[in-house]
C-alpha cells in the first residue's frame, strides 16, 4: 500500500484501540514516534492519521501538548460532532488555505480549466447546481494538494456544511446574497493558482472564509434584532391598554 494511503487503516486501529479501552477517554495517545514505531509507518502517516481522527471527533490535538482521546466516544463512523457555522468555517479557513497552497506547486494546467468551467457554472447555475460546483470548487483544490489527509478531513467538513443543519441555516442566510461577491472570490483564488504562488492562494482562500464569518455575524445581529423587536411588538400588544378603552 502506498505510504500515503496507509493513514486510513492506521486511523482505524488507532479507533479500534480506543473503543477497546486502550488508550481511555481523556488520556494522551502516545507519541508520534511511539506511534511509527508501533505501526511501523512514518511519523508523517500518524499524523495523517490524526488529522482524519479529530476530524470525526475521536481525538483532541492541544498545540504543545499532543494529541487526546476525547472524553465522549459514542461517535459511530461518520458520526458529524455538533459544530456552528463560525466553528465550521473557522476551520475550513485554516485548513483550505493550506490545501490551496500546497495546489498552488503542482496543480495541473487540465485542473485550472475545470476551476474555471466551475466559476462559470455557479454563476449560470440554479441553487442546487450552484452549490454543487461550489463543492467540485473546492474539492478540486484539495486534491490538487496531493494531501489524501487534507482531502478526506476537507471533505469531512463538506459533510458537516451540507448535513448539520444549523449550519446548513447559517450558510443559506449569507450566501444567495453574496454571490456575486463569492463569484469574485473564487476568481481570486484561481487567479493566485494560476501564478502558481503558494502564498497568495493561502492568503485569497483564508480571505474568502474571513468575509463568510463577517457576513454570518452580520445575518446573525439582524436575525437577534428582529426577534427582539418582535417581542417588543408582542409586549406592547398584550400590556398597553388599547386606546379608548378604561
Amino acid at each position: 500500500m502506498a505510504e500515503q494511503r496507509l493513514f486510513h487503516s492506521v486511523a482505524e486501529r488507532i479507533s479500534g484501540l480506543i473503543d477497546d479501552g486502550v488508550f481511555p477517554p481523556g488520556t494522551r495517545l502516545p507519541g508520534e514516534r511511539e506511534l511509527a514505531e508501533r505501526f511501523e509507518v512514518s511519523r508523517v502517516t500518524i499524523r495523517e492519521a490524526e488529522i482524519a481522527l479529530q476530524a470525526i471527533g475521536r481525538i483532541q490535538t492541544k498545540t504543545g501538548a499532543g494529541a487526546y482521546v476525547c472524553e465522549e466516544q459514542q461517535y459511530a463512523p461518520g458520526h458529524l460532532p455538533d459544530v456552528s457555522a463560525f466553528e465550521l468555517t473557522e476551520a475550513r479557513s485554516l485548513i483550505e488555505a493550506e490545501a490551496a497552497g500546497l495546489a498552488a506547486k503542482v496543480i495541473s494546467d487540465e485542473n485550472l480549466q475545470k476551476l474555471d468551467d466551475l466559476i462559470v457554472a455557479m454563476a449560470n447555475s440554479d441553487e442546487e447546481a450552484s452549490l454543487a460546483a461550489d463543492r467540485d470548487f473546492h474539492a478540486t483544490i484539495a486534491q490538487a494538494s496531493g494531501n489524501d489527509a487534507l482531502v478526506h478531513t476537507i471533505e469531512t467538513l463538506w459533510r458537516m456544511r451540507e448535513e448539520l443543519p444549523q449550519v446548513r441555516h447559517s450558510y443559506e442566510a449569507v450566501c444567495d446574497e453574496d454571490a456575486e461577491i463569492r463569484a469574485e472570490e473564487h476568481r481570486e483564488i484561481l487567479e493566485a493558482l494560476k501564478a502558481r504562488n503558494p502564498a497568495s492562494a493561502r492568503r485569497a482562500m483564508r480571505e474568502h472564509f474571513l468575509r463568510l464569518i463577517g457576513s454570518m455575524l452580520d445575518a446573525t445581529e439582524k436575525e437577534a434584532l428582529r426577534e427582539v423587536q418582535q417581542r417588543a411588538s408582542e409586549s406592547r400588544q398584550r400590556f398597553l391598554p388599547t386606546v379608548g378603552m378604561g
